[in-house]
């Protein structure tokens, strides 16, 4: 049968509740900036009123999320996170993250209105 509900390797497409960690994840492929194209982009969608810039599109690893997330915050002043392989920075700072990611050697546009 191709119900589906015997498998053992089955992979998770989408869910929005819980923390069922059960979905296979890809290893994830370490390009180098000049080979990445990110994008930076305000938004308010779901954040009761507050203005985040999200900066998505990034190929790295964790770690260097992580580093990359501490520097932003740290030369933009404020707080931030990295949610699902995006990185999360609290304001508007889509002017001043774009001048960082170019002199970081990202391809960084900013996308959105």
């Amino acid at each position: 049968m191709a119900s589906g509900k015997g498998n053992s390797d089955k992979r998770i497409v989408y869910q929005e509740f819980g923390n069922d960690n059960s979905a296979v994840e890809r290893p994830t492929q370490e390009l180098p900036p000049q080979q990445q194209n990110v994008r930076v982009q305000a938004t308010r969608a779901g954040r009761k009123g507050k203005t985040v810039t999200v900066i998505t599109g990034f190929q790295v690893k964790p770690e260097t999320l992580a580093d990359l997330v501490k520097q932003l915050k740290s030369q933009c002043g404020t707080g931030g996170t990295v949610k699902d392989n995006d990185i999360e920075i609290q304001g508007d700072h889509k002017q001043k993250i774009l001048d960082i990611l170019i002199k970081l050697g990202y391809k960084a546009k900013i996308s959105g209105g």
